[in-house]
């Protein structure tokens, strides 16, 4: 057993990282030159002003009124400079947003397992490319920045990372405290002769990140009063802003500006996906090389937008998110950002043909110089092939070798000739690849990719005696029942595939479970009873609810959480004194810190202290708390149910609060109805065995361990399906990019993407932890091998992995990436968690901590 644990762990690790080494690595090449325009730049300075989470709407919409929010700017657009609409692409994050911004590139796949603070390769940007760049924001963004800068003359000025409180009264402080810091910036320079000096050369650049929009719209969504007025503080900011820096170089006329943002946001308060509402984005510019206002009645756009901006008279030019990095590096007269895909919008230039032409040339260049690099990459690896007889395997070529290398492991995963003979056929196979890799200067990867395969093939070939077995063996067994099995269990997976896709198909399948106890005749040939029954039937189609509702879009509701508890009636479900009130009253508790805790939020109160003690000491809690309880099976199983209930109660924000109780109400009546149907099938061993006295703490008799049935197969099938459900019932594991952050607000409100993304993961986890504990309890019951049950857990989820490896995509939104990957990891995850959680598992169900009169505590 132990060493099936460790071989089929490592087996499915490789399968996992697999997929980050075929899809995700970076396409970012080094080694270009730099190219420069041979004319001087129009300004000598630019100021790039980026407000994070602006929507264009909200930006440019006026009042019913025909008054407007942004009264300077406003202006500007009418009189001083062009506007248009920055489109953004996928993922619209923060990081990527302002890596097209300031790099000119686009989402760098391989950041997918590195985070959204940095991007994972060095990277050339506006500011490595200019003499100075002093900026001032978030400490998520600008480290970023200077990190990759050749030299030191990237400054960074950041407020400390606890002021990002999502639970702040006025979150505009953060876009206050840069205007602020700015301000006295250039009255210090004033008095520094050094600063003087640099401020005074050109090529210099001014970045002012402001993140009050983006915590506002997050806390307050973007249609509140709070990011309304936010936007306008930012709008006097900008104001006030221009006017000093235009004074402290003396009207000089040499001064470039641009306004935009990162991304957009939804209605609803989240960014990361692709609807018009988070990838359109405002773009002004003006000042120094940029053209004026102009008037345009003639130009077409497909949306209404103009019209319901008011500015259908004037001329709109709009820009990829990508090319506003060759615009800031001709405007200034710095090289364009080696890796920048941006291509130069011409029409916001004002300047002769020539410079224009220029500029074209150069952006021309390099573009055309990342694509020599690459090629050149490509000729060096070929080079290496001319005294073999290989061919060279190109990228695509890699990607299929390591795809069919993983198909052939799994192939070999569904477990005699001579062994001798064989295994010197194996080991000479092995040999060969290994050479074949050499020579083809392979990574270290590749060899576990292609080497793996091998030993496993040759265990199946081991076993062909068994397979002859087995072959000899079909006259005798039940055909029609074992074809009837095999056409059940292949629709079951494709729905299980498609309820990927389509999560209503999870409902589909709950309804038509619903009906297995009276279509298998359970009901006639057993001892389930017609309440058993109807509480199947009712706890399934309450179950099929919950993909019906939608995952993201939703406002807190949080009055539904006092109606979460267990409703379970069953006298085995009692539970001595003790540990059951304090559980109930757990219960109860976190209902209540919940309510308080959002009204206190939307009083602009802050997070109480006692809620977030509470909110911790719960989470804490809920790993120990069923440790004290009874190990009797519904005794133990109530108590997990109630503790892990207590902090699903804390981290949510609507109806999904029911979704455990509901779940576990269906695996309480499972475990009845799969205890009845096993002792319907005549077994003398389980006619005595009964639930209330079943206890997970006792040894398993291994002489009881019977051979597997194929009744078995579909327990292991709806095991998988219980499981995809807890994953996907309420939601998706790869929508972290949309979650609401008021999700957590019980726990923390200060910007942390680790805590919070480990809070939301830990919910996630909680369904899964349920169906895991009631597997373990008709594993119990049911005196079943758990190896005879992986494997076949292993085929059903290795089957479906096969369907999304050739699925996995890296490019689009992080909810598009995300989905992908989390498909595949959700199903390999099916062997490598079963194997890991049905440790914690069973420690959560079988020990128990006795204190004794001394306080001693042990496990017995």
């Amino acid at each position: 057993m132990v060493t099936f644990f460790v071989v089929g762990l490592l087996v499915h690790i490789v399968f996992f990282v697999s997929i980050f080494d075929i899809y995700f690595t970076s396409p970012l090449v080094h080694g270009m030159t730099p190219q420069y325009v041979p004319l001087p730049p129009p300004a000598k300075r630019l100021v790039l002003f980026v407000a994070d989470g602006l929507r264009a709407d909200s930006f440019y919409k006026p009042h019913v009124n025909g008054s407007t929010r942004v009264p300077f700017l406003r202006n500007i657009i009418e009189k001083k400079g062009m506007w248009g609409i920055s489109h953004t692409r996928v993922p619209t994050e923060s990081r990527p947003g302002h890596v097209a911004l300031i790099a000119g590139f686009y989402e760098d796949v391989s950041a997918v397992a590195k985070g959204w603070k940095e991007n994972p390769v060095e990277f050339d940007s506006v500011f490595n490319e200019s003499r100075h760049t002093w900026s001032w924001g978030s400490p998520d963004i600008l480290p970023m920045f200077a990190k990759g800068a050749t030299g030191d003359h990237v400054y960074t000025h950041s407020y400390p990372a606890v002021n990002e409180d999502f639970a702040s009264t006025d979150a505009s402080t953060l876009d206050t405290w840069v205007f602020d810091e700015v301000k006295a910036f250039f009255k210090y320079a004033k008095e520094n002769e050094t600063l003087l000096s640099r401020l005074h050369q050109d090529q210099n650049v001014f970045f002012l990140h402001l993140l009050g929009l983006d915590t506002n719209g997050h806390a307050h969504r973007p249609l509140s009063a709070e990011y309304m007025d936010n936007i306008g503080l930012v709008d006097a900011g900008i104001a006030e802003i221009v006017s000093i820096v235009e004074e402290f170089f003396g009207h000089d006329d040499s001064t470039a500006y641009i306004f935009t943002s990162d991304h957009g946001m939804t209605s609803w308060g989240s960014h990361g996906a692709g609807l018009p509402s988070e990838t359109l984005t405002p773009l002004v510019a003006w000042g120094a090389g940029v053209q004026a206002a102009q008037r345009d009645i003639s130009q077409h756009y497909e949306d209404d937008y103009m019209r319901e901006w008011k500015l259908d008279t004037l001329k709109r030019v709009d820009v990829n998110q990508a090319d506003i990095a060759p615009l800031m590096s001709s405007l200034i007269g710095v090289p364009i950002p080696l890796n920048s895909v941006g291509v130069l919008p011409l029409n916001y230039l004002n300047n002769t043909q020539r410079f224009k032409a220029e500029s074209m040339y150069a952006n021309s260049i390099q573009i055309l110089e990342q694509f020599k690099v690459k090629m050149s990459q490509k000729k060096e690896t070929t080079l290496s092939f001319l005294f073999t007889p290989f061919p060279p395997l190109t990228e695509s070529a890699q990607q299929n070798f390591v795809r069919n290398a993983r198909v052939l492991i799994d192939m070999g995963q569904f477990d005699k000739i001579s062994s001798r003979g064989l295994g010197r056929t194996f080991m000479s196979l092995g040999l060969a690849t290994t050479i074949f890799l050499m020579i083809q200067c392979s990574p270290w990867m590749y060899y576990i990719y292609c080497l793996l395969p091998i030993p496993v093939w040759y265990c199946v070939f081991k076993e062909f005696g068994t397979f002859a077995d087995l072959i000899s063996s079909i006259p005798s067994l039940p055909l029609s029942k074992c074809f009837g099995y095999f056409v059940l269990v292949s629709l079951g997976i494709e729905l299980l595939v498609l309820s990927f896709f389509y999560r209503a198909m999870l409902s589909v399948g709950l309804i038509v479970l619903a009906g297995w106890p009276i279509v298998s005749g359970l009901t006639e040939k057993s001892k389930v009873t017609t309440n058993q029954t109807l509480s199947w039937i009712l706890s399934c189609l309450c179950l099929a609810l919950f993909p019906l509702m939608p995952v993201v879009g939703r406002e807190p509701n949080v009055t539904l959480k006092s109606h979460t508890s267990t409703q379970e009636r069953s006298s085995d479900f009692f539970l001595p004194g003790c540990v059951l009130c304090v559980c109930m009253a757990t219960v109860a508790l976190c209902a209540y810190v919940l309510t308080s805790t959002h009204s206190s939020l939307q009083r602009k109160e802050g997070l109480p202290l006692v809620n977030q003690i509470i909110s911790w000491s719960t989470l804490i809690s809920s790993f120990v708390v069923p440790l004290l309880s009874s190990t009797r099976l519904f005794h133990r199983l109530l108590s997990i149910l109630l503790s892990l209930v207590s902090t699903f109660l804390l981290l949510s924000t609507g109806c999904e609060a029911l979704f455990p109780p509901v779940l576990s109400c269906l695996m309480f009546v499972w475990i009845n109805i799969e205890q009845e149907a096993l002792q319907s099938k005549g077994l003398c061993l389980f006619k005595t065995l009964q639930l209330s006295s079943t206890d997970f703490s006792d040894s398993i008799d291994i002489t009881k361990i019977r051979q597997l049935r194929l009744d078995d197969i579909r327990r292991s099938y709806f095991f998988v399906f219980f499981i995809i459900m807890a994953f996907f019932g309420t939601g998706n594991i790869a929508s972290i990019n949309s979650f609401d952050p008021a999700s957590v607000y019980c726990f923390l409100t200060v910007f942390n993407p680790f805590i919070m993304g480990a809070l939301m993961m830990w919910k996630v986890l909680i369904p899964f932890v349920i169906v895991m504990c009631t597997f373990e309890s008709i594993q119990v019951s049911t005196q079943l091998s758990s190896r005879s049950l992986f494997l076949i857990v292993l085929v059903i989820s290795d089957l479906m992995a096969l369907h999304f490896f050739f699925l996995v995509q890296d490019y689009g939104s992080w909810l598009d990436i995300g989905t992908s990957i989390s498909h595949y990891v959700i199903v390999m995850s099916m062997t490598i968690f079963l194997m890991v959680l049905s440790v914690f598992t069973h420690i959560l169900t079988s020990k128990r901590i006795l204190v004794g009169r001394r306080m001693k505590m042990h496990f017995r």
